[in-house]
């Protein structure tokens, strides 16, 4: 089941010991709003406490990203910090281990309480840790979610998030989207969002075809950059229209960059054209908006480079997210190419 991205991802700094209970509250409200029965939302809750707990005892710059799942039906929290990182991960998730003098269970009960989790630490000179734990409901597991990562964040102080993502699988490909309306605010929302609602309509049209179709949908409104991404077994179709980044990635670098055709859709788009790149094996595409600042790319650490899906896009929303602007950031791997 899909389900289509309407509000930015929930974030909360945990910057002081009262944040644990914020998170666990947002945690607990995002799972509900998703529907998950019984006793989910309050297990998300726990696991959202957990992580905060974990990043207000031993973390600099820590925060939660709290959402509904990229695909199926869940909810999604991730943690995500600057260091001082863990120099054994697997040792930090056995119950009874602790640095603080605690019970130490805390890493241990997220793994066991969640459907899916990861978590990957640097230390040294590459520093920060990110985990991410995804809780769905009996039956909706699916291997092809850990394929998967993306966070939407609005601009500090706007109510309203111009940028908007979404992803929906179909039998021959996996296709992708990331939108930033022009500006910032309401105005910008409302043109994002009815951007996403025009992909969300038939997202396996050819990727030229979804564009036109935006780009009518879009008239009346600011208009937007769109970046589309379709990924096959071995190779991944790019197609957009202003400044949204699309890139490859392997654990041993960065290996194709694209930027999308000079024009904003909703106001005299060109005629959008279609690149093609190979997908080597392992390899990650990812997404951003220009709110994700694209120096990131010229030389990532290679700690970055071998993270997951759900934690690169943690990963680079917490690291480089410009402040002043809304920031989306989508990774992906082929599902036909998973695990």
């Amino acid at each position: 089941m899909t389900r289509i991205f309407t509000v930015p991802t929930a974030q909360v700094r945990v910057d002081h010991h009262s944040a644990v209970h914020l998170a666990a509250e947002t945690a607990r409200a995002v799972a509900r709003e998703c529907e998950l029965p019984g006793a989910l939302p309050d297990q998300a809750a726990v696991i959202a406490s957990e992580l905060a707990t974990n990043l207000d005892k031993h973390a600099s710059d820590g925060t939660l990203y709290v959402q509904p799942l990229p695909l199926g039906h869940g909810v999604e929290i991730l943690a995500a910090d600057r260091g001082p990182g863990m120099h054994d991960p697997e040792r930090c998730l056995a119950d009874g281990y602790t640095t603080s003098g605690t019970l130490g269970v805390g890493l241990g009960a997220v793994r066991r309480m969640a459907t899916h989790f990861t978590m990957r630490s640097a230390d040294g000179t590459d520093v920060g840790t990110w985990a991410c734990a995804r809780l769905t409901a009996p039956g909706e597991q699916r291997p092809e979610w850990q394929g998967v990562g993306a966070i939407c964040l609005p601009a500090e102080g706007e109510e309203g998030c111009g940028d908007a993502r979404g992803i929906v699988d179909t039998d021959a490909a996996r296709t992708a989207v990331v939108l930033d309306g022009l500006g910032h605010g309401r105005a910008a929302e409302e043109a994002a969002q009815a951007a996403l609602r025009t992909f969300h309509t038939d997202p396996d049209r050819p990727l030229p075809d979804v564009l036109t179709r935006m780009n009518r949908a879009l008239r009346h409104t600011r208009g937007a950059a769109v970046g589309l991404l379709r990924l096959h077994h071995d190779r991944a179709d790019y197609c957009g229209i202003g400044n949204i980044r699309a890139l490859a990635l392997t654990p041993g670098g960065v290996e194709h960059r694209l930027t999308g055709q000079p024009g904003i859709v909703g106001w005299g788009m060109p005629t959008p054209r279609v690149h093609g790149f190979p997908l080597s094996q392992g390899a990650t595409a990812v997404l951003h908006s220009d709110g994700i600042d694209a120096r990131w790319a010229l030389d990532p650490p290679p700690s970055v480079l071998r993270l997951p899906p759900s934690l690169l896009s943690a990963a680079l929303a917490h690291g480089h997210r410009r402040v002043r602007d809304d920031a989306t950031v989508l990774a992906a791997r082929s599902p036909l190419r998973l695990p």
